[in-house]
């Protein structure tokens, strides 16, 4: 009968939603993750705490999907080639982490995280399984253009095919993560250059004549 009573009822602010996760963002980087509470989001998103409670049960929770919808920006053109879109997303990506509001929120869940798996499994479902899209949208199109062999068929066939976009994603995403969180490095477009190539080519192959890692 609640449960029907809530789906009736008055229906969720878009405009309300984007003030709370754009307030999370900003508070996360002036205050960090100890100090920022939902009372000090609901103030500066001009909306009552009770507002984010019936929205989000826990700061944990609001926090994911405030880092969460800056990743859903990322998209990926279709620049003509594998090579082109990898490198195109790998640049994206580096753009989006250097946003402070990025930044700061990235970094403060995955600590987070370390201590709390039911934040680690919101992270997978809200941040991870969203953005893997990018990988199969990209292999699709470089299997239509036939730069990459088709999926075997049937059941094994879709499991080769997940196990190959996790290994992607986590491969592009991790290298990147590193390269600018963990390292404080810059992403470069000679960088990506070359963590393409070594996508593409193996590490048998080199880094497909652009030189070494810079």
């Amino acid at each position: 009968m609640a449960g029907s009573a809530r789906r009736t009822g008055r229906p969720r602010s878009a405009a309300a939603d984007r003030a709370i996760l754009d307030a999370t963002r900003s508070a996360l980087v002036e205050l960090g993750w100890s100090r920022l509470t939902m009372g000090d989001v609901a103030l500066r998103a001009g909306v009552a705490k009770t507002t984010l409670y019936r929205r989000w049960a826990n700061k944990n929770e609001l926090v994911v999907d405030a880092v969460a919808v800056l990743f859903d920006e990322l998209e990926l053109p279709d620049r003509g080639s594998l090579r082109a879109d990898v490198e195109g997303v790998v640049l994206s990506f580096a753009a989006l982490l250097e946003r402070p509001e990025a930044r700061t929120a990235l970094m403060a869940v995955v600590a987070e995280a370390t201590r709390d798996e039911a934040l680690r499994t919101r992270i997978r479902s809200a941040i991870v399984d969203r953005q893997k899209r990018l990988v199969v949208l990209g292999r699709r199109r470089a299997q239509a253009r036939g730069e990459l062999p088709p999926d075997p068929s049937g059941p094994r066939g879709a499991a080769e095919s997940a196990r190959a976009e996790d290994l992607i994603f986590d491969v592009i995403a991790g290298a990147v993560v590193h390269r600018s969180l963990v390292s404080a490095r810059s992403v470069t477009p000679a960088w990506a250059r070359a963590l393409t190539s070594l996508l593409l080519h193996g590490l048998a192959g080199g880094t497909g004549g652009t030189g070494p890692l810079p």
